[in-house]
């Protein structure tokens, strides 16, 4: 999940009753979970191995913190990657943060599409960490939106996956990626596990995946990025 506002406001304002919806994901997503949020050059992380549902700074902080951007990230531990912090979403570097939904196996194949300098910056083992550096490494290259453009071209050419989805958030823009194999779905899910969902109104513009209460909300549909500039609040949608 993850927001960008005209105002301050903590995720639970703009998440309203149902977030608690959102929050007993976690039965399933139990394995940590993560909080970021970044106001022009401000940036904060917290993240926790906890369950979120169970865990009492989940509680304080998605109540308590407020900002005009923040990503929310309920972890479920893929592809027997350990709990551990350096593992726990959100993931950060200078003046990005990111998180994912999905598994890309084996990880190490992202390894050829990421710079060299940038393995220096990892905190842990995922795959996710990894997807995010390959993004970071194509941005370099192309610049913001072909850079994100590439790399999903790139990891679809070449790597496995179930789900690459993603949200990426910068001082100026939110970006949320829908890219995912719904023939990949985890056992015991429905045929919407992998669908992401947006909600505008006057508190701002608010993004998450599918399995609680979104009604009335619009679909990002599967191979599209969708777009929201943080000075205007306008978002698009571009296909991948």
């Amino acid at each position: 999940m993850g927001y960008v506002a005209p105002n301050n406001l903590t995720i639970t304002e703009i998440a309203g009753p149902e977030f608690a919806e959102f929050t007993a994901l976690s039965a399933k997503h139990g394995d940590g979970w993560g909080y970021a949020t970044l106001d022009g050059d401000k940036k904060s992380l917290t993240l926790d191995t906890a369950r979120a549902k169970e865990s009492s700074k989940y509680s304080e902080t998605t109540s308590q913190v407020e900002s005009s951007g923040a990503l929310l990230h309920l972890r479920w531990a893929t592809l027997n990657l350990d709990i551990s912090e350096g593992n726990t979403h959100p993931f950060t570097f200078e003046d990005f943060v990111f998180i994912h939904n999905g598994s890309i196996n084996p990880p190490k194949s992202l390894d050829p599409f990421i710079d060299k300098d940038l393995f220096d910056q990892f905190r842990g083992d995922t795959d996710s960490e990894r997807y995010f550096y390959v993004i970071v490494s194509y941005i370099r290259k192309f610049g913001l939106h072909e850079g994100v453009r590439q790399a999903v071209h790139t990891i679809r050419e070449h790597c496995s996956y179930s789900s690459i989805n993603a949200m990426l958030m910068t001082p100026d823009l939110y970006l949320t990626i829908s890219e995912h194999n719904n023939d990949r779905i985890p056992e015991g899910e429905g045929p919407g596990y992998y669908d992401l969902f947006y909600r505008k109104n006057e508190d701002g513009i608010l993004v998450a995946s599918s399995g609680w209460s979104q009604e009335g909300w619009k679909q990002i549909p599967n191979h599209h990025v969708f777009d929201v500039n943080r000075s205007t609040f306008e978002g698009s949608l571009t296909k991948i």
